[in-house]
């Protein structure tokens, strides 16, 4: 009679059962109390009801899970270990639909289970007379008799436990006198026995294919009255995209790897993003997550921490094995930064040779000149650069390509993508009175990777506000900068810079002053000095932002001392690459004729500045290179509409804070280049990813987490067909309760 561990599973850490009785006999507390007991054990229990139809006498479920670890499902449990029947009327071929091999089936009944042999044949029963002992000790009527207390003491016995175990779930939930005696009672008189014949799995009770219920015409009947034909408007469902893929500039399955981190399928959350980023440990680290800002659980409490989750399977997951080229056309990628790795990737993948070109000795862009290795680590950057060219990739460093070489290139590939950046650096007129004082954002932080920039003591300006200007001034702060001086000619709310990023900058000491712009720079007696001007806020311009406007007035001109002004005002293409007459285009975009097709992709096309665009644009160009080659057009049909925060039903969810990950306090971080973010922390059996995964909402995609089945006011309108649900349209009269409880959207009420 004893299984494994207190009632669990061979093999397994969770056991689900399942209670059927009626309205007034106890069946929800009696899953409390069950629950109580294994809780009281040190396990992690669930219990709850469906709530559908509560008079009195009316069929209820309820449910309990218990496990080693935390539970994040919340389904109806449909596949029970074991089922516990509360009233003799519900013993049927209803009960044991689904029940799973070797589970037992407990019954409240005067009979013996061998009484049961018949009717359950290959499954295991022990019945109690809980109703008789429960009007013995007083426990409800002979009409309603609440047998809850009372059968706990025989499913204690049957599933392992002990009478102290009855007494502790009793106490905990605050009974005792005659709870406490009929549960000992139960305990003491259950009679089990082995039904004969092989135990195997038993199917699911249908009737014209649905699943069967106690209305069911062999089990008392459905109504004789097509009662859908009363409805005006019935149940749809739809899925809706949500909101943190359509705000991926990458493209990426975030609801889909997010909710494979959750169920621990980390191989597999890291091969969805792999699908269209070949780049997650990078992006899990430096992109500005415009998927966290679009998160509706913004609405709620906070968004889903996205980004430390992509980094979390790019750094624990098994990266899959790589392909070799298998086509016969060559493609040239010019240049090496997120949007020509993309291209490359997705190329490659796909059996073109690749031969990428590259003007500096090593591979990465400007992930690798331009992004600092406190942010990127040098080895991240150095993995995934390897896994892209693994795929059969001709590597070809320091080379230079000018508007001769293009076009020999043109007639030397099928097609040339050109992905080299923004070259040239915005310039800012200071005047020539401090020579030799003002240097380029990116020229920096180049020389600064290299060693060969020594700040010790100096007063630094950083003119800009976005992730160079950043970068720069945190860099400076590295190198022994006395101080460090931000000059942003906007407020801080327009900097375009990723938010942490600013926080964290300032909390290692750098200064930042608002709407402040740079009018000269010269040399008096005691040293540079930077004369600025400041600004006020005036009406929107080109950007969308509002525009910066000098302040007139005798005061609005004020000096700032300084030793090196560092110019972060952002970059822009250089276009001599291009032979006059040349066709560029950026997917479906003409750009700007040769002897193959020439395509332009990241910054150098679009200038949108991220490393996440870029590696969208690179794969973009990849898709329609392809097209163009072959005619296969493998771009992705448009989405459906997005499922805003209005779609989700906010109050289901409970507030659950987000897992931060580990960061090195200021003073430790600024005078070290190491990586100041480690990552989300792992707890004993808990990965914090799936803690922080299992707080997404799924947005406008069903998890079937059963609240339109549950809720059904008739308890036969919806349910499961096929892993999926159907709605009964025969019978559905059309009140939208099943609508107004999907939290995420899916369900709709259509009008007829």
């Amino acid at each position: 009679m004893c299984t494994p561990r207190a009632g669990l599973k061979l093999g397994e850490s969770m056991i689900e059962i399942a209670i059927h009785g009626r309205g007034g006999q106890g069946g929800v507390t009696l899953a409390k109390l069950i629950a109580s007991a294994y809780f009281l054990r040190g396990q992690y229990v669930q219990a709850f009801g469906v709530y559908a139809a509560e008079r009195s006498g009316a069929p209820i479920q309820a449910f309990v899970r218990i496990d080693d670890e935390e539970i994040t499902n919340h389904n109806q449990i449909l596949e029970p270990d074991h089922v516990i029947v509360l009233d003799r009327t519900l013993i049927g071929p209803r009960v044991v639909s689904g029940l799973k091999p070797g589970g037992w089936l407990i019954l409240n009944s005067p009979e013996g289970p061998d009484a049961y042999v018949a009717q359950f044949p290959g499954r295991r029963v022990a019945t109690v007379d809980a109703t008789g002992i429960a009007v013995a000790n007083g426990l409800g009527t002979r009409a309603v008799p609440i047998v809850n207390t009372t059968i706990l003491g025989a499913v204690m016995k049957v599933l392992g436990l002990a009478l102290p175990d009855v007494k502790g779930a009793m106490d905990e939930v605050g009974f005792g006198g005659a709870n406490l005696s009929s549960g000992q009672q139960a305990f003491e008189s259950v009679r089990t026995q082995q039904a004969p014949g092989k135990i195997e799995p038993t199917a699911r009770v249908r009737v014209s294919g649905r699943v069967a219920s106690i209305l069911d015409r062999d089990l008392g009947g459905l109504p004789t009255i097509h009662t859908g034909d009363w409805a005006s408007r019935q149940p749809k469902r739809h899925q809706l995209t949500p909101p943190c893929n359509d705000g991926c500039p990458a493209g990426n399955d975030v609801r889909g790897f997010v909710q494979a981190a959750a169920k621990k399928e980390f191989d597999e959350g890291l091969r969805l993003i792999l699908q269209t980023s070949p780049l997650p440990g990078i992006c899990g680290r430096v992109c500005p997550a415009p998927c966290m800002e679009a998160c509706n659980r913004r609405e709620h409490d906070e968004a889903v921490n996205v980004r430390e989750i992509e980094r979390y399977l790019a750094d624990h997951a098994r990266w899959p094995d790589v392909t070799k080229p298998k086509r016969a056309e060559q493609i040239a990628v010019i240049g090496s930064g997120p949007a020509g790795l993309s291209a490359t990737y997705h190329l490659a993948r796909r059996g073109y040779r690749v031969t990428l070109f590259e003007v500096g000795a090593e591979l990465g862009g400007v992930m690798r000149t331009g992004i600092p290795s406190y942010r990127l680590p040098r080895d991240v950057l150095d993995r995934e650069i390897s896994f892209i060219v693994r795929h059969g990739v001709e590597v070809k460093t320091n080379q230079t390509i000018d508007r001769r070489r293009l076009l020999e290139m043109s007639h030397q590939f099928a097609a040339v993508f050109v992905a080299t950046g923004l070259q040239e650096s915005r310039a800012l007129r200071l005047g020539q009175d401090a020579p030799g004082i003002a240097v380029q954002g990116i020229d920096f932080l180049d020389r600064a990777r290299h060693g060969q920039e020594n700040l010790i003591a100096q007063r630094v300006a950083v003119i800009g506000g976005g992730n160079t200007a950043i970068d720069a001034a945190r860099s400076a702060r590295r190198l022994g900068a006395r101080s460090v001086h931000i000059l942003y000619r906007r407020t801080r709310a327009e900097m375009p810079a990723i938010k942490e990023e600013i926080d964290e900058a300032l909390e290692e000491g750098v200064e930042l002053s608002e709407l402040v712009a740079p009018l000269r720079l010269h040399e008096d007696a005691l040293g540079p000095v930077l004369t600025c001007q400041r600004m006020r806020l005036g009406e929107p311009d080109a950007s969308g932002r509002r525009a910066p406007v000098p302040i007139e007035s005798e005061d609005s001109q004020f000096e700032v001392r300084c030793d090196k002004v560092i110019l972060a005002l952002g970059q822009t293409p250089d276009l001599s690459i291009y032979p006059e007459g040349s066709e560029v285009r950026d997917g479906l975009k003409l750009a700007g004729l040769t002897g193959a097709p020439i395509f332009a992709g990241g910054d150098f096309a679009t200038n949108e500045g991220t490393v996440t665009a870029a590696i969208g644009s690179g794969r973009r160009a990849a898709l329609h290179i392809h097209r163009t080659l072959t005619g296969e057009d493998l771009f992705p049909p448009a989405p459906p509409e997005v499922a805003g925060p209005d779609r989700i039903t906010m109050h289901v969810f409970a507030h659950a804070p987000r897992e931060r990950g580990v960061i090195l306090p200021p003073d430790v971080r600024r005078g070290s280049f190491t990586e100041v973010r480690l990552g989300l922390l792992d707890e004993p059996g808990r990965p914090a990813a799936t803690i922080e995964a299992n707080r997404c909402l799924s947005c406008g995609v069903c998890n079937e987490c059963d609240r339109c089945l549950s809720y059904c006011p008739e308890g036969i309108m919806v349910h499961r067909g096929s892993g999926n649900y159907e709605f009964d349209y025969d019978y559905c009269k059309g009140c939208g309760i099943c609508a107004s409880q999907c939290p995420r959207g899916v369900v709709y009420m259509a009008e007829l």
